[in-house]
């Protein structure tokens, strides 16, 4: 009897240990899914080298959605602004939009000026284009509205070897930035970044922290730094919210006459 008990007892300690080793088991998976959710650091493409899937362009005196002249296509991998079909640009400034909004993230891309300015476009605009961020939703855009509400990442390229011209600077359409605790309301602000000629690509980075702050890079340098965007100032069609903080919005990429291309488009939500 008592050799029975003994036997009996010490199954019992078995089945409890073969017990607590498969729950464990069966806890694994879970515990790995949990860690991964967790994860912060992972680049997401947003443009499939292939169509305009997920983009919405607006252009200045058409309706939100319309890609007057095919302004935006995709060729070998590329987004290109494109103006073979123009015989003039006549201020028809446009943007090309993504799906949807961001708050706090890094945006990273490659691009580079190609060819000649289009006849028509204005002086200032020769080897410029720019990346919206914070902008308003594209199709809360009026049909003749210049330029989306945002901030502007503005891209330049080197016109004259003997006079710098930097990129990656601050532009505020419709809006204003704080810089050394100073409301800044001048629309450009140029960046300390080097001077790039002709059709090389440029790496930009540019990381956003909601309405605190944000950098831009160029080639894996920081060029420029600033925080607090607000609602205002020069081509502020949202007259109503004067003075709000740009806590988000959605992020487009320019056409302003000159041809120019973008590729290896990806983000990076920070949560």
């Amino acid at each position: 009897m008592y050799f029975l008990q003994m036997k009996t007892n010490i199954y019992l300690i078995i089945l409890a240990i073969s017990s607590f080793w498969m729950a464990g088991c069966q806890h694994a998976p879970e515990s790995k899914e949990k860690h991964m959710h967790k994860e912060k650091d992972t680049w997401v493409s947003i443009f499939n080298g292939k169509n305009l899937d997920d983009w919405t362009v607006k252009i200045k005196g058409h309706p939100s959605g319309e890609n007057w002249k095919q302004t935006f296509l995709v060729v070998d991998g590329t987004l290109k602004v494109d103006y073979s079909q123009y015989e003039n640009f006549n201020d028809a400034f446009g943007h090309i939009f993504y799906k949807m909004p961001y708050r706090d993230y890094r945006l990273k891309l490659n691009y580079r000026f190609t060819g000649e300015q289009l006849q028509g476009g204005q002086g200032w605009a020769k080897r410029n284009s720019g990346v919206m961020i914070h902008s308003q939703d594209p199709a809360s855009m009026g049909i003749d509205q210049d330029f989306p509400v945002s901030i502007e990442v503005q891209l330049l390229g080197g016109l004259d070897k003997n006079e710098p011209r930097s990129t990656a600077n601050l532009c505020t359409p419709g809006t204003h930035a704080t810089i050394d605790n100073e409301l800044v309301t001048t629309h450009c602000i140029n960046s300390n970044s080097d001077t790039y000629y002709g059709d090389q690509w440029v790496a930009l980075e540019i990381e956003v922290r909601h309405d605190s702050l944000i950098k831009h890079f160029i080639n894996g340098k920081e060029v420029m730094q600033y925080e607090k965007p607000v609602i205002g100032g020069d081509f502020n069609t949202l007259t109503e919210l004067e003075g709000t903080p740009l806590k988000n919005g959605y992020i487009s990429l320019q056409s302003e006459s000159h041809p120019v291309e973008f590729k290896d488009i990806w983000i990076m939500e920070l949560k």
